[in-house]
């Protein structure tokens, strides 16, 4: 009796193990690898900025980039101002930009943009890749030497840290770049040092026209950038990473705010979990696919909230196992060893964020998050409509 109990204990226990066993494994392998040299040739880019109603943050990122360490004349900003009906596009063009201005109430999102920019660029001619970089972001001044070096040594696709401009505004911000890096640098460089795909992560990336020539960017869901990185993963492509060079971008810190962005983003994961996940697994299957199968994990790993949720329900069966019966002591074991895991991947990212102690304080507000999470996902709705962000402006 005792023994068929463990049993479907264990079963019962495994997807959490399975999961928290792989961000185990993603946190020994983060340790910072050495910045290659400078890139030999001064490649030409095209940095495509799309820009929804973006005004008040238009004029930053064109700062920002201006102050790029890389000669003027080897790229060109290229701004999409996406059926906006603000003055995003003449800001940007008289800041100098390269301005295209698009209009189609019927097909409205990220991703239609950004397939405008990239059919420009490859009909230009000009440049060798793009730069994907959004308007309310700053960037590295390394940001091009960084993804030249790259494209020199043989990668198509890079993708750059991912970061948060506004860190220190509140609890929820300094959360976030504590999620952000956990998500982006600690899994990315773990990913980089096992040769498989960091993915493409909505900013900071960058494709060369040879790759668009042959994948063509036709990604327009909700999480449009995971969706084009998993394209590039199954036609047997890795984006590769570029750990010394950033872009960050400004994260929102009210409640209301927050609730829209993490709508978009929890529904598009869902939604590409539906179509991608199998194909694939079957990729990875077929050919022996190190890179699918780690893309696949990737979208059936559970935010982090709620693998903490499953946890603490392991911790909380095992309680009322170990009451009826206390021989079912044992049961503990997998809720604490996943624990133990989540812990160690936290304080990991905790301590790559460089957020300092008062990111400790803020872990506290950690189960209200997670409710809010819960809730949010519950009475989340389907569009794939671009519904601007708003913003507080620093």
């Amino acid at each position: 009796m005792i023994l068929a109990a463990l049993t479907i204990w264990v079963v019962l226990a495994l997807p959490s193990l399975m999961m928290s066993a792989y961000l185990l494994v993603l946190t020994l392998f983060s340790y910072a690898a050495s910045a290659p040299p400078p890139a030999r040739e001064r490649l030409r880019f095209d940095i495509v900025v799309p820009a929804h109603d973006e005004a008040g943050t238009i004029e930053g990122v064109l700062a920002s980039l201006a102050l790029l360490d890389w000669p003027k004349e080897a790229y060109r900003v290229l701004v999409v101002a996406d059926n906006c009906a603000d003055a995003t596009a003449l800001i940007a063009r008289n800041l100098g930009a390269h301005v295209l201005e698009r209009w189609d109430p019927l097909r409205r999102g990220k991703g239609y943009a950004l397939a405008l920019a990239f059919q420009e660029s490859i009909h230009f001619g000009w440049a060798r890749a793009v730069v994907v970089v959004d308007a309310d972001s700053k960037v590295s001044a390394n940001l091009l030497d960084a993804i030249a070096t790259r494209l020199e040594s043989g990668s198509d696709a890079v993708q750059v840290h991912h970061g948060v401009l506004n860190a220190q505004d509140s609890w929820r911000t300094r959360l976030m770049t504590i999620a952000f890096t956990c998500f982006h640098r600690l899994r990315s460089r773990a990913r980089e040092r096992l040769h498989l795909s960091c993915g493409i992560r909505g900013n900071g990336w960058c494709v060369t026209h040879k790759l668009l020539s042959e994948i063509p960017f036709e990604a327009h869901s909700l999480a449009e950038d995971i969706e084009f990185g998993i394209q590039l993963g199954l036609a047997g492509y890795r984006v590769h990473y570029a750990d010394e060079a950033w872009v960050n971008a400004l994260m929102v810190s009210s409640d209301a705010a927050a609730s829209t962005q993490r709508e978009r983003w929890e529904r598009g994961r869902l939604e590409l979990i539906r179509t991608r996940l199998f194909p694939l697994l079957r990729r990875a299957a077929r050919q022996r696919s190190a890179v699918c199968l780690d893309l696949a994990l990737d979208l059936l790993i559970a935010p982090l909230s709620y693998l903490v949720l499953l946890d603490v329900a392991l911790l909380l069966l095992a309680a009322f196992a170990r009451i009826a019966e206390p021989r079912l002591a044992i049961s503990f074991g997998p809720g604490i060893a996943c624990g133990l895991c989540i812990v160690l991947y936290v304080m990991r990212g905790w301590q790559m964020s460089g957020i300092g102690l008062i990111g400790l304080i803020d872990l506290f507000h950690v189960p209200s998050f997670i409710l809010w999470k819960v809730l949010l996902i519950l009475r989340a709705h389907d569009s794939a409509e671009w519904v601007r962000t708003k913003r507080e402006l620093p």
